[in-house]
């Protein structure tokens, strides 16, 4: 192994908070309200995942700041209603015991990060670093958010996957030279995740915990 880092880019909306649909609910709002009515929610799930201006784009095939201020204003009214997934905050503190760098990688901005860990239920100190929105300037699926997170933790490729639950983080991750772990928690299918590239697939973070040992992560936990 080199002097690098073993490591675990941790995606939070989907992975470790149950986060997607309220974000999707809050999208819609956003949308009507700016005049886009033949937009669907389940077009809005799928590109979940992407930072706003990257989601607004592919949505819309335009730029619309004010909708991603629509949209953050719609999702305040939801910040009560978000839960931690099942086993999130036990995976995570699993890894942390068995001195595996935990780097956050999300799409949101670096103050959400304030809400967001708690929320899941683990202390930042636990949490190695992070890479947010406003570290790169290309979003999911462009690998920069991973890449950004991997020299954050210093991490090695070869000791390193991803958890994510989009097709976004695991093309991401492929593009960034690391495995994804997958999650059917964000609403994305497994025969979907598995097509996108995802290594494994799993229910939500408990399920992982609990096969961790039929798992890469469980490789990368043992002393």
């Amino acid at each position: 192994m080199s002097e690098k880092r073993r490591g675990v880019v941790v995606d939070v909306d989907g992975t470790m908070l149950d986060t997607n649909y309220l974000h999707v609910v809050a999208w819609i709002r956003a949308l009507r309200a700016r005049g886009y009515d033949d937009i669907t929610m389940a077009q809005v799930h799928h590109a979940i995942g992407m930072a706003s201006a990257k989601l607004i784009e592919h949505l819309t095939g335009g730029e619309d700041e004010e909708l991603g201020e629509e949209h953050s204003r719609q999702y305040e009214a939801f910040q009560d209603d978000v839960r931690a997934l099942p086993g999130a905050a036990d995976l995570l503190t699993k890894c942390a015991e068995a001195d595996v760098a935990l780097v956050i990688a999300t799409s949101g901005r670096e103050s959400d990060l304030d809400w967001m860990l708690p929320a899941i239920g683990v202390d930042r100190s636990m949490i190695t670093g992070t890479a947010t929105s406003g570290d790169v300037e290309k979003a999911k699926p462009a690998p920069d958010l991973m890449e950004a997170a991997m020299k954050e933790g210093d991490l090695d490729p070869a000791w390193t996957v991803a958890l994510g639950d989009t097709v976004w983080d695991i093309e991401a991750a492929a593009r960034a030279g690391i495995g994804c772990i997958a999650f059917r928690c964000g609403g994305i299918g497994g025969d979907e995740l598995r097509d996108a590239g995802a290594i494994e697939v799993w229910d939500d973070p408990a399920d992982l915990l609990a096969h961790l040992s039929e798992s890469r992560l469980g490789e990368l936990t043992k002393p």
